[in-house]
């Protein structure tokens, strides 16, 4: 890949965090980022913000010469604001000539445990909106009006969301 084409994918990666609040917009979106591992191994959503070669397990992959996948969004993502965003964080890339560091040739749920100071994705929804709306980038690139109503917007999902008690939670902690 050329220097440009890294410079743009070390600013997807430098603003990971904000970023998942338009790649990943529910509350659903973060339990398929940090899903456990799977019998078979085959769950192939990121929850490290790293880049590799051909492989499922990063944030970003090369599967080959000149091109790259961000493996981040899921289904739920609105697809205008998905490419605006990614673009602002693409081209704050390339402006900032920025660098993605070294790239990870490992599968990150069975040996992630082995990298040291690679960054987690958001853990939840709220987590990625505290990051979105403290980004400078995005609201140069959206505009605070825009940031504001959407992070009020998705935490007033969030509220809902956290209001109800889960089965699991009747079953394990009512008790207590």
């Amino acid at each position: 890949m050329s220097k440009l084409g890294y410079s743009f994918l070390a600013g997807l990666l430098a603003h990971a965090p904000a970023l998942a609040a338009i790649t990943n917009p529910t509350v659903n979106s973060y339990k398929r980022i940090n899903a456990p591992v799977t019998l078979s191994g085959a769950t192939w959503s990121p929850n490290t913000i790293t880049y590799t070669g051909n492989n499922r397990t990063h944030m970003i992959r090369i599967p080959e010469a000149g091109r790259f996948e961000l493996r981040l969004p899921d289904g739920s993502a609105n697809p205008y604001l998905l490419q605006a965003a990614i673009l602002a964080a693409g081209l704050d890339g390339i402006a900032e000539k920025r660098e993605p560091g070294k790239r990870l040739d490992i599968n990150m749920y069975t040996d992630g445990h082995t990298v040291k100071g690679a960054k987690k994705l958001p853990l939840n929804l709220l987590d990625a909106l505290r990051a979105f709306g403290g980004s400078g980038l995005f609201q140069e690139a959206f505009g605070n009006e825009f940031v504001e109503a959407y992070v009020k917007l998705k935490t007033q999902a969030w509220n809902d969301y956290s209001r109800h008690l889960t089965k699991w939670e009747l079953d394990t902690t009512l008790d207590c």
